[in-house]
């Protein structure tokens, strides 16, 4: 481990040892329910991928390659919709 990872690393146990108590906050306005009406839940998460090999028949790729690229995104966003369904 380099210098500069040790460094970063201690001070981040020192910071995640002190109590919130001990955190000046002074400078970060009060925020209030009118400032979070427009926000949207989990627009920025992205759920961790995982690579794998799978076999799919070769008339359902073609279908999907042939809808221009971007074929492994919606094969994925069909199989979540499938899940959806299924888990409701």
């Amino acid at each position: 481990m380099s210098n500069n990872a040790k460094l970063k690393s201690k001070k981040s146990k020192s910071l995640a040892a002190r109590s919130e108590r001990d955190i000046d906050t002074s400078d970060i306005p009060a925020t209030s329910a009118h400032d979070w009406q427009d926000g949207i839940r989990g627009k920025f998460y992205r759920p961790i991928k995982q690579q794998l090999t799978v076999r799919i028949d070769a008339d359902v790729l073609d279908w999907l390659k042939r809808q221009g690229t971007g074929y492994q995104s919606r094969l994925n966003a069909i199989l979540r919709d499938a899940m959806r369904k299924t888990t409701r």
